[in-house]
Formats: C-alpha cells, structure tokens, sequence
C-alpha cells in the first residue's frame, strides 16, 4: 500500500539507494542529468524531486515506483545482489582531509595580517575565519584548502592540532601569543611577526578568505559563534566528533557559498 512520504523521506530513501548502490553524488547526477547540488539538495530533503525525475532515478537505481513508495519499502531486500552488476566500478567518494600544515600556516599568518589589528580578534574569532574559510572553500571548490579536520566543540568548530602548529610557529619566531582583556573578559591574542608567503595561496583560495575576513573580521566572539553553530556542518555533526566537509554541500542560505536553488541543471 502506497503511502504519502515527505520531502526529507524521499531524500532519504534515494541516499540510502544511492550509497548501497556504489554511486557518488556526482556520478548519480550524471546519469539522471541533474546537477549534484540539485542531487544534495533532494537527499538532505530541502528539493522536491518530479515524476520524471523519479523516473530516472528508479531506472539508474533499479528500484519499482510502487515499492519505493510503499510503507515496507526495505533498502536491504530491494537492492540485494544488484549493486556490482548494475555498477561495479563507482565507488562512494569519501572526503578525507589531508593537513597541509604549510598551507595552513600561511593562511593563518595571512587571517592575522589582515586581522590582528582588530582588538575583536582573539582565539575564538580566529578559530571561526579559519572555519569558515575552509568550509567555504570546499563547499565551492569540492577540494581542501588547508586539508585541516575541524572538531565540534561548544563554543563552535575548532580546528585540531591548531594548538601544536601555533607553538611551532612561535617557537620559531612566526607568531607572537598575547595575553589580554576584552570587555572585561580574558582574551588570548596572535600576532603575526612574518608575513604569509602568498606565492602557496592561489587566487581562488585568497579570495574565499578575504570574503570571510570581509564579511565576519568585524564580528564579536559571541557573534561568530552564534552564527557557526546554525551553519549545517556544525548543525549535523555530534558534540566532540570530527566535522565533515561533505555537510557543506546541504547548506542553506545565507551560509551556502554556491546557490544550489536557482543553479542549471546539466542537459
């Protein structure tokens, strides 16, 4: 017997299909001629997918209309023993960042350049741009800026093995540690004593972080934390776990870099 699913069901099914059948985002889009934001936007349920598009996706997948949207619809029983003939060769991409620990040292000597001026720019505004910068790089780009792994902690996404980086890069005279008060409240500061070496930066990454810089430098502590724990990596990762770069690809507005909603599907 039929039932009426919701959006966020359907995404689900399809995601659920999709993984057991070997297909990427990218590959499925493909073959169904939708573009994979479009793809990400109906897994996560924020786009309603059409009859055609259904169509299709039964076709790729191999799965009935009438079962799909059955009440007793089983992933397991209705793909068993299909996923190497139908696709024996695309495998799910998965996202592992890789540390670029030069890369990153540049770009939080050129964060601090710009910004450590600002008597606002302390720890936790840092730990957000560098945040944001890479999220948003990835989420444009689908590569890794810095390839760093980011945390969910309670005041927000904290970059890991920031802490050992920034005692090298003092160590050996890069970076400065200053203890100060801001509005009454303890502040830990850096202070860049070189200057970034802009050659390891090309000109797409430079103008993800001077976007960051330009619209959130300015932003309180308080408000920049805020703002990270409504953004959907932050949203759907748990408390203490690594957050993934794939969750980029589900954002809405106004943190989404790429407009998924009014973006062209491929002919």
């Amino acid at each position: 017997m039929n039932i009426k699913l919701t959006q966020k069901e359907i995404g689900q099914r399809i995601a659920e299909l999709r993984k057991t059948k070997g297909f990427s985002q990218e590959d499925l889009a493909k073959s169904v001629k939708i573009s994979r934001p479009s793809l990400a936007q109906i897994e996560l349920g924020n786009r309603s997918v059409d009859i055609m598009e259904l169509q299709n996706l039964s076709i790729v997948l191999g799965f009935s209309l009438d079962e799909f949207m059955s009440k007793d619809f089983k992933i397991s029983q209705d793909v068993e023993g299909k996923a190497e003939t139908q696709n024996p060769k695309v495998n799910e991409r998965i996202s592992i960042p890789s540390l670029q620990v030069n890369k990153f040292k540049n770009v939080l000597l050129y964060i601090l350049e710009r910004c450590a001026g600002k008597p606002n720019v302390g720890e936790t505004v840092l730990y957000k741009l560098l945040y944001f910068s890479d999220y948003n790089y990835y989420e444009l780009y689908e590569e890794h800026l810095t390839g760093a792994k980011y945390r969910k902690l309670p005041f927000g996404p904290v970059p890991q093995k920031l802490d050992t980086i920034i005692n090298q890069m003092i160590d050996t005279g890069q970076l400065q540690r200053v203890k100060t008060e801001y509005h009454g409240f303890p502040q830990t500061r850096y202070l860049p004593l070189i200057k970034a070496n802009l050659t390891e930066l090309k000109a797409s990454e430079k103008e993800i972080i001077d976007r960051v810089i330009e619209q959130m430098s300015d932003w309180s502590a308080a408000a920049i934390s805020n703002y990270s724990h409504k953004d959907m990596p932050w949203l759907a990762s748990k408390e203490g776990e690594e957050i993934n770069y794939e969750l980029a690809f589900y954002r809405d507005a106004p943190y989404s870099v790429r407009n998924y909603g009014n973006e062209i599907e491929e002919q």
